[in-house]
């Protein structure tokens, strides 16, 4: 009886552990940047966090720096179903609705308290927009301000004219435009090989960015205007998600707060460590800027609010009133 209880056991142990292996699932999920880059480190953290909390029931498998969707594919891709989830920039979806490019309007939101107000406010009218589309966001984690790299000192928006300009989203046009700079599409990962064959010669972009690009080999000048507080988010297909038993999704969503709280921390921590690397290997930095190019950044941003309000029309409203602008 004890050998057949034994055998027994054994039985169901295997039966237990062949169901779990049926059940376990692999998620690929692409990213835009690089491993080293901290937002991509905060997603590897996220996997390990939703696989650990799955007892690996759930892997997600990160694919970075655009290996497996190039950065504007990724949206797509997670709506269409050929991945069940993805990081992009948030704002570059500007171009389907002014709203997702809230927090890249230049001099809304310039420091971190004013970016988790603006993100508060932000997040219903995202989530609803996102709803239409199959989607659902898990967790948002902001870049570090924005700050200028030339080649050259900038004291007013008058020096930027005729530079050709990296615009990375639709807002980012609009400002190299109103500033007389000519825009360029060009992705993190391309910036280097861009500044070296003339594409570009200024970019407003994160300290981040700037110091994995290694910026030193292609500019002179980081001017750290704090123009905006930018964001990357995360979004899940709805159809996967619904297809995830409800001890996974609490799972997943516990391992997306924890990445969303730890992502802040990581955006704050890497502002004055990565202006100081890009000190240490040779660039001037110019902090703060001068009055001059405050005020006509500040003007730009002014019209280009104007303009925002008009195009992002009750969605934008909404935004706004909850900011408390």
């Amino acid at each position: 009886m004890k050998v057949l209880r034994n055998f027994t056991a054994g039985v169901a142990a295997l039966a237990m552990g062949a169901t779990m292996s049926a059940q376990a699932d692999t998620w690929d999920m692409p990213t835009p940047y690089p491993d080293k880059t901290f937002h991509t480190e905060n997603i590897i953290e996220f996997a390990k966090d939703v696989e650990t909390a799955t007892n690996g029931a759930l892997t997600i498998k990160v694919h970075s720096a655009g290996s497996l969707f190039k950065h504007p594919e990724i949206k797509n891709a997670v709506r269409s179903g050929q991945v069940p989830v993805g990081e992009f920039f948030l704002s570059l979806l500007s171009n389907e609705h002014e709203a997702f490019g809230a927090d890249s309007l230049p001099f809304l939101a310039t420091n971190y308290d004013d970016a988790e107000r603006l993100w508060a406010a932000q997040k219903p009218v995202i989530t609803k927009l996102l709803d239409k589309q199959g989607l659902m966001p898990l967790y948002s984690v902001p870049w570090p301000p924005q700050g200028l790299y030339t080649n050259k000192e900038i004291n007013s928006v008058a020096d930027l004219k005729g530079l050709k300009f990296r615009a990375y989203n639709a807002t980012l046009e609009k400002f190299a435009q109103l500033t007389g700079a000519a825009p360029t599409q060009v992705e993190v990962p391309d910036i280097p090989q861009a500044y070296t064959t003339g594409r570009v010669e200024a970019m407003i972009t994160s300290p981040s960015t700037g110091a994995n690009s290694k910026a030193w080999d292609f500019v002179s000048h980081y001017t750290h205007i704090q123009a905006w507080v930018p964001k990357n988010i995360v979004v899940i297909n709805k159809s996967a998600w619904r297809k995830l038993d409800e001890a996974t999704q609490a799972a997943v969503l516990d391992a997306a707060q924890k990445a969303e709280q730890r992502g802040w921390a990581m955006s704050k921590a890497e502002t004055d460590a990565q202006i100081q690397v890009m000190q240490d290997n040779g660039v001037t930095i110019v902090n703060p800027p001068s009055e001059q190019l405050v005020q006509d950044l500040k003007a730009v941003g002014a019209e280009m609010l104007k303009d925002w309000k008009t195009a992002a029309g009750s969605e934008g409203e909404e935004i706004l009133s909850a900011y408390g602008n």
